[in-house]
């Protein structure tokens, strides 16, 4: 099977359709190989823009949706993110090309096979920017806060208020909140106030935990 062909059809789709639209973005997703995140015996799916079941009711989001979260962040070279819910550690691989060498990721998964399988594909992909733990991520990750940018990969009741405070001034957090069909948030924090912009309709699976379902 040609991946390679594979993926440069899905980019070529996801800019056409506007999901992603810059030169930054497009090169993480052809650098990336969604095909290394997917279980085995669904790697044949792995150019299909559509979540994918990886295991423990999560799964790898829908690529559009990935390129729609990372363009509404600004991510900028350098900077330290935040992702809530690892999964396959697909989407975090994305981001870590954005940031680059000199930037770092830190994403939090809450089930250990999958933290395990996360590591696992980020290391036979060659990613060293990302730093993959284990726990609540309801909760954040207060030891190597404050970010510069966070994100979260399923459906918050509200947004989290220690995600709030582990933001950087200036920063962004994007978060779903909802129930099953939910909001996509685009949060901004200036000079310590909450700014939020509506992004529309989404569907993630429930973010589990102190501050989640």
């Amino acid at each position: 099977m040609d991946y390679e062909e594979k993926r440069t059809n899905l980019v070529r789709q996801l800019i056409l359709e506007g999901r992603i639209k810059s030169k930054e973005v497009e090169k993480a997703f052809l650098e990336v190989k969604r095909e290394e995140f997917v279980p085995d015996n669904i790697k044949h799916y792995a150019y299909i823009d559509s979540p994918l079941e990886i295991g423990h009711g999560q799964t790898i989001s829908a690529p559009h949706m990935v390129a729609i979260m990372v363009e509404g962040l600004d991510i900028k070279k350098g900077q330290k993110i935040l992702e809530i819910g690892a999964g396959s550690g697909y989407h975090a691989a994305i981001v870590s090309k954005l940031v680059g060498n000199k930037g770092h990721v830190y994403t939090i998964e809450r089930y250990s096979s999958l933290v395990e399988n996360a590591k696992k594909n980020l290391e036979k992909t060659r990613i060293k920017n990302v730093t993959v733990e284990i726990g609540d991520g309801s909760e954040g990750l207060q030891k190597y806060a404050p970010y510069d940018r966070i994100y979260v990969t399923c459906a918050a009741p509200d947004v989290p208020q220690p995600l709030i405070e582990q933001l950087k001034d200036n920063g962004k957090l994007m978060i779903p909140v909802g129930r099953i069909i939910c909001q996509l948030e685009l949060i901004e924090k200036i000079k310590g106030k909450i700014h939020s912009k509506n992004l529309g309709g989404c569907a993630f699976v429930p973010l589990v935990g102190k501050y989640g379902f």
